[in-house]
């Protein structure tokens, strides 16, 4: 029995992905915040044939000193034995606004909690256990935005930039002791939050498409896994140039300070 975690099993990408593992021999532990989307998701993955486990624990902190929760369910995620694949893939985004005053400092502050302090909590936790347990693999979703932080939506940015090197970092330290780590970075999958995030949204996939890709590179431990190709190739040119011409590029292709109005994945 194949054991795996999926985090953010709401979002679109999330229940794609869900649906790609759904078979015969796999078991899902899939969380999520909406309740409804989440008992519709396990019941459609049960009919294909997987074991579902649901939680809805609160991922964030209630406090700053409190990560109780959090790591209570990680705990129970080891036991008896390690999960084989954990997809850390909630996520959220704002951006600056309509009018380009800026983000909301607590917004922000949220947004580092879901997007980066919690990816940071699990590989921490999980990537020990697995690496004493000699296998498992942790799959982090982070973002092409990582290449280069994108005007409209910089906290998002730099949270997706921080998952990306942790991810990069953590694949270095686990990989001897047989522990795979992957970085996934999409670029634009419809979804709700897409669709309201600022900006054009070229060579736009459906989540179908990115979840049988996603899964294909976690099958091969791929270091990364980006997509799709001609935007993957645009965007790590934007991390090559110097930044005074990067920047000048993403104001010439859309990406202005005039852009607006946040997201949730």
């Amino acid at each position: 029995m194949t054991r795996i975690v999926i985090t953010g099993a709401t979002g679109a990408i999330g229940q794609a992905l869900a649906a790609v593992y759904a078979r015969p021999g796999n078991q899902l532990v899939l969380h999520g915040r909406q309740r409804d989307v989440l008992d519709a998701l396990a019941a459609s993955c049960r009919t294909a044939g997987a074991e579902v486990e649901l939680s809805h624990v609160e991922l964030g902190q209630t406090r700053l000193d409190d990560d109780s929760a959090l790591l209570t369910w990680l705990e129970s995620l080891c036991t008896p034995a390690v999960p084989d694949i954990v997809i850390v893939n909630a996520g959220i985004n704002i951006d600056i606004g309509e009018d380009g005053r800026g983000e909301a400092w607590e917004a922000a502050s949220r947004l580092l909690e879901i997007n980066l302090r919690v990816p940071m909590a699990m590989g921490n936790f999980l990537g020990k256990r697995m690496r004493a347990a000699g296998h498992g693999q942790l799959v982090l979703m982070s973002s092409l935005a990582a290449y280069h932080g994108l005007p409209v939506t910089p906290s998002y940015s730099a949270s997706k930039a921080g998952v990306k090197a942790y991810g990069e970092a953590l694949r270095g330290w686990l990989a001897p002791h047989g522990v795979g780590v992957s970085v996934v970075m999409p670029g634009y999958v419809s979804s709700k939050m897409c669709h309201e995030m600022p900006g054009p949204k070229p060579f736009l996939w459906q989540p179908e498409r990115a979840a049988r890709f996603i899964a294909k590179g976690v099958e091969r431990n791929r270091a990364r896994i980006s997509f799709p190709f001609p935007l993957n190739f645009g965007c790590w040119w934007l991390a090559v140039l110097p930044a005074a011409i990067s920047q000048r590029l993403l104001t010439l292709f859309g990406y202005d300070h005039d852009q607006g109005d946040g997201a949730h994945r």
